[in-house]
């Protein structure tokens, strides 16, 4: 059921790294799953008629994101297959039924797993798993997400007209919310567009709800948020929390626009404040160039400090030049808080969002091809929401718990395939030894 075509090579893959890697892999499972708080979450359901627990039930589905699950059917077929040192390391003593778990997930609150979220991150940084990596603060990167159900109830899932003769199609829209400054990237909150509103009128609300999530420990200091989020409210919004913005800058705003290239577009290279390279496929690279000035500040809004121009120039292996772009951005952060390398930084971790969560979800999880419950969007949100967990749990274990460059740049599905391996065949002694964590108390 799982991949069948590729599931002979699995062991493989697997047999080719150190086998100790399937120990601290359920190590992982079991060290951090009591993290999330499952067993003290708010069940729903009617104590008549009750066959599982609630933690139990969520951990099935959680074995099934990182196993590699296309469809709660696979995530009842993995919950089969798990040997019975697995079984007893992670609490699911038998199969458990994809109905099952589908009547869990569609009448579930979405904030449960808000919850579960937010209480994964404030352990992982009470350990010191999520401190900034080359700058000397945090930053979130927040950008929206958007995943096409054929069906819509115009509270989850905005309904979307394509016109006569077509099928019904509802849109789940998210707010993704990304830790850029950490090694790991973790998804802090992906907060529900609703319906009746749009990504950028949603914008003030999300940071609201961020930063009530994130109350009273020191996470980040810097919002960074693309063009579609530039606008002078928005900008106030995140000044009112006593935190900076980081914004994107293009023709909606052309007053700004304007001022920002008559101050920095005409800039050479040998005026630019930071350069970086990447080597990319067949011998070419990227070259990114920093231009920047403080001559914009309070200009059109009090709060404005900085503005930037980051030049991006594809070239190929003999020089040639094969794609080119400019992006403008606007910052309240004073110019001299940051080195010109840290400022080009975080730029470049503003991408992070898009390039490290959403893309890793989309091509690894495959959050938009299989979203596992297309009649119910409210299921469909409980499950986007425990994908981003499952996603922590592998971008901590894999950035944070590695310690050599190579087991840092293992391949997610390098990952998803030795956990399923690990979860399928280990052994008692494969898993002596492994210590469960005391479940912290839910904030």
């Amino acid at each position: 059921m799982l991949d069948c075509a590729g599931a002979c090579n699995v062991e493989e893959r697997v047999m080719a790294f150190d086998r100790r890697m399937s120990r601290r892999m359920l190590g992982m499972l079991r060290a951090r799953l009591p993290e999330l708080g499952l067993e003290q979450a708010y069940d729903p359901r009617g104590r008549q008629g009750r066959r599982w627990p609630l933690a139990t039930l969520l951990r099935a589905v959680l074995v099934g994101l990182l196993g590699g699950a296309r469809s709660l059917a696979q995530a009842e077929w993995l919950t089969d297959t798990l040997s019975q040192a697995a079984r007893r390391a992670l609490g699911i003593p038998r199969r458990i039924a994809d109905t099952t778990l589908r009547d869990l997930l569609c009448c579930l609150p979405p904030s449960v797993l808000r919850r579960s979220l937010h209480t994964m991150v404030r352990a992982a940084h009470r350990r010191h798993a999520l401190e900034p990596d080359g700058l000397p603060f945090g930053v979130v990167a927040m950008d929206g997400k958007g995943t096409a159900l054929p069906s819509c109830d115009d509270h989850y899932a905005q309904r979307q007209t394509a016109g006569e003769g077509h099928a019904l199609c509802g849109l789940l829209r998210t707010t993704t919310c990304s830790l850029v400054s950490s090694r790991a990237r973790v998804c802090l909150d992906a907060i529900p567009i609703p319906a009746r509103t749009n990504e950028m009128a949603g914008f003030a609300a999300a940071l609201r709800t961020l930063c009530a999530a994130y109350r009273g420990i020191d996470l980040f200091r810097l919002v960074s948020y693309d063009a579609g989020g530039c606008s002078e409210s928005n900008a106030a919004a995140v000044r009112a929390h006593g935190l900076h913005y980081l914004l994107g800058l293009k023709g909606p705003q052309p007053t700004l626009i304007a001022e920002a290239k008559r101050l920095l577009a005409r800039l050479s290279p040998e005026q630019a404040t930071a350069q970086s390279e990447d080597a990319i496929a067949a011998g070419g690279r990227w070259v990114r160039r920093l231009y920047i000035s403080a001559e914009m500040a309070h200009f059109s809004w009090d709060h404005l400090r900085t503005v930037l121009r980051v030049e991006s120039e594809q070239l190929d292996a003999k020089g040639r030049r094969t794609a080119y772009e400019n992006r403008y951005f606007l910052s309240s952060l004073p110019l001299a808080r940051l080195s010109s390398a840290q400022w080009l930084l975080v730029v470049r971790r503003h991408w992070g969002v898009e390039n490290n969560c959403h893309n890793t979800i989309d091509a690894v999880f495959r959050e938009d091809e299989h979203p596992w419950i297309v009649s119910d969007p409210r299921g469909a949100l409980a499950v986007l929401l425990l994908r981003r967990v499952a996603y922590n749990l592998l971008s901590l274990f894999r950035s944070v718990s590695q310690r050599s460059d190579e087991r840092r740049g293992a391949p997610w599905r390098w990952l998803i395939d030795h956990l399923r391996y690990a979860l399928a065949v280990s052994t008692e002694a494969d898993t002596a030894g492994l210590r469960a964590r005391t479940p912290p108390l839910r904030e």
